[in-house]
């Protein structure tokens, strides 16, 4: 088992920051895969971002490009998502979740079925 917990969620103003983190405990949790997703009421769980194991490919969803940052610190069995610039539609629960495969194909790591674990989500509000 792998356990995912979620933190640095919170309320920012618009073209502010936050940095969420995942830290992960359990079964050799440095080797999957991990992507972040999001999710607002009434609507399916949506791709932010992925890394793979090594920390070497990582991919993001258009609207995350060139403002969000995933990255990875095995050693500490932590993910990290900075987002920067955030807009009042980033505002949503962002989870992690870790994917036991080691394969990183867009179909893959965009998928929410195809991860095995989550963590319970972190809440950020982006206010106007």
């Amino acid at each position: 088992q792998v356990q995912l917990v979620e933190s640095g969620g919170g309320l920012v103003q618009a073209g502010g920051s936050l940095r969420l983190s995942c830290a992960a405990s359990g079964r050799t949790s440095r080797s999957y895969t991990m992507g972040w997703f999001r999710q607002t009421p009434g609507k399916e769980r949506e791709f932010v971002a992925a890394i793979a194991w090594t920390g070497s490919n990582n991919y993001y969803a258009d609207s995350a490009k060139g403002r969000f940052t995933i990255s990875r610190d095995n050693a500490k069995n932590t993910v990290y998502l900075q987002m920067n610039n955030l807009k009042p539609e980033d505002t949503a629960v962002y989870s992690c979740a870790a994917r036991i495969l080691r394969t990183f194909t867009i179909v893959d790591i965009t998928t929410p079925r195809q991860y095995d674990y989550w963590g319970q989500g972190t809440q950020v509000t982006v206010s106007s």
